[in-house]
């Protein structure tokens, strides 16, 4: 980074973009994982700390089933990972959240566990929510194997010879989780617990290391099997190949309205994101360093989207014009052009409006990823103490002025469109897990959840209208406390501008697979590979350093993974 890009980085002299841009769910649905996702920050402070993995436990037979322990020291805490195991036929095998039964499962552990942890989460781990969990057990997790590919890595090992790269390259993982749980869930310990603690105070911190130490235990796993079936001809995974097996997962409904549900988090983390680019579109000028980087990190995002395939038309032809659009721009980051430009960034960032959201989202993925670094300061302000508090002294004139300064999208549609509220939300008695109904077709609409956010807003500036403008909050919710839900999501508007979704999350236009590859993208999810417009599949730490290799000073370089 040069010194002018130092210089300019405390007092940004351009605007954030604006949340009625931002916030559109076509443009969340084309995020791209940047240098503030939740994996990074985790990478960058295990490689802070020289963290160095110790298997406290190995006690699996050549088969590849039994228990392992992975411990970590992350600030003045160890944490340990119970792995379990275990066989499983082909006809329980499954990716959906109603599955009863797993290849593994995991727990994250608050230190290190004795005999007795040990035996009582064998007990429990592999049923899962069924299981009995107590406060020291941080985080719970399954994943299946992907079959096939873990069979041919273990017989390619076996045979002295490394697995197929382009078979590697386009699966990515040995395992694949279908749930990574926390803060509280089937009686684990609530976030309260840990959230002071250092390494973890970020979002999905303790999610983020057990999806890491699962890795590492995927490639233990995988060669421990191979060298078990023919010791004499086995060899290990190359580390460049090891370094590109992430863990996959299977993402569905469930995630989707954690967005809305937390608006002040999803604020913060936007906040991040929008206040790294501002800083960057801010610099005057830009030096030759900066200029190599970016050359260097198009052609990693090239490659990386010459990698990147999937089986759904829809994001296959995106992804094709995507490729098309980034080889057709690559003349806007010429040394010529870049270095004799004032304003260089911003000027890169206004040329991008042209195209699709794809390009433009990955673009200012890159150029928060040029900033290095220098950005680094705002991952420590994208948790949430609390979501915001109802303020009952308020006056009705104030809360209108919020609605009609913050709510003007919602207060344009027209709910008479019988378009506008053909989804619904509820949640399953069978998994306790969200879901969407189609309001004409399927029966439990009055179970529906409260995201249909702006027709709640139109009702109650209706009802507000009615009232004398001097009345307090107070007083109007004792006459309506149906609002009171309402009330305290925009009175946190004033100061979390990113907080709303501002698109209906109820019309028929509505798709949850926006809101999953938005959050996703934050925990660092790479090669979004959708099944249908409610679930997807992702890759995490593909590309990422491994403890071997952060044990030997390894630095966070791991943006969009590419298989070279």
């Amino acid at each position: 980074m040069t010194k002018a890009m130092a210089n300019q980085i405390d007092t940004p002299a351009l605007e954030l973009r604006s949340p009625d841009a931002v916030m559109r769910l076509k443009r969340l649905g084309a995020s791209f994982p940047t240098r503030l996702s939740f994996l990074r920050s985790l990478i960058r402070r295990l490689g802070s700390d020289g963290a160095v993995l110790r298997k406290t436990a190995w006690s699996i037979d050549p088969r590849g089933y039994g228990h392992a322990v992975y411990t970590v020291r992350l600030g003045d805490h160890d944490y340990s990972l119970v792995a379990f195991s275990c066989p499983l036929s082909d006809d329980q095998r499954s990716d959906r959240v109603i599955a009863e039964a797993w290849d593994t499962s995991y727990v994250l552990y608050d230190g290190t566990p004795g005999s007795a942890d040990i035996e009582r989460l064998r007990q429990n781990a592999p049923l899962q929510e069924a299981g009995r969990f107590g406060p020291r057990d941080l985080v719970l997790s399954r994943a299946n194997k992907s079959v096939r590919f873990f069979e041919h890595v273990v017989d390619s090992l076996s045979n002295g010879r490394q697995p197929d790269r382009q078979r590697l390259g386009e699966i990515g993982y040995l395992v694949r989780t279908t749930a990574v749980y926390g803060n509280g869930k089937f009686g684990i310990a609530d976030r309260s617990l840990i959230e002071r603690r250092e390494g973890l105070g970020g979002p999905f911190q303790a999610e983020m290391l057990t999806v890491w130490l699962i890795r590492e235990f995927s490639h233990d796993l995988v060669e421990h099997v191979a060298q078990a079936r023919s010791p004499e001809t086995f060899v290990p995974l190359a580390p460049d190949l090891r370094r590109h097996l992430g863990v996959g997962n299977s993402t569905g409904l469930g995630m989707a309205p954690f967005l809305a549900n937390h608006p002040v988090l999803l604020n913060n983390w936007i906040l991040a994101r929008e206040t790294a680019l501002a800083r960057v579109r801010a610099l005057v000028t830009l030096g030759p360093p900066d200029v190599e980087r970016i050359a260097a990190l198009w052609l990693q995002a090239k490659r990386h989207l010459g990698q990147w395939t999937v089986d759904d038309a829809l994001l296959m032809q995106r992804i094709e014009r995507l490729r098309r659009e980034w080889d057709e721009a690559e003349p806007m980051i010429s040394p010529a052009r870049l270095l004799s430009t004032p304003l260089p960034v911003a000027r890169l960032l206004a040329c991008s409006q042209d195209k699709s959201l794809d390009f433009q989202e990955l673009l200012a993925a890159l150029l928060i990823e040029m900033a290095g670094a220098d950005n680094d300061d705002l991952a420590d302000t994208m948790a949430a103490a609390r979501e915001g508090h109802l303020q009952v002294a308020m006056k009705l004139a104030t809360l209108k002025n919020l609605i009609l300064t913050h709510y003007r999208w919602a207060l344009a549609l027209s709910f008479s469109d019988p378009a506008e509220t053909a989804q619904f939300w509820y949640v399953s008695e069978e998994k306790l897990e969200p879901r969407l109904g189609e309001r004409r077709h399927e029966a439990g609409a009055e179970l529906e959840l409260p995201l249909d956010i702006a027709r709640q807003v139109q009702q109650l500036l209706r009802d507000i209208d009615a009232l004398p403008p001097e009345l307090s909050v107070a007083a109007f919710l004792a006459r309506y406390p149906a609002h009171r839900h309402a009330a305290r999501r925009i009175q946190s508007a004033a100061t979390a501008p990113y907080a709303e979704i501002r698109d209906n999350l109820i019309s028929a236009e509505c798709l949850p697979i926006d809101m999953l590859r938005c959050k996703l993208a934050f925990f660092g999810a790479s090669k979004f590979d959708p099944r249908s417009d409610r679930w997807t599949r992702i890759t995490l730490f593909q590309g990422a350093p491994t403890a071997r290799e952060i044990a030997a000073g390894e630095t966070d370089n791991c943006w969009l993974p590419v298989l070279t």
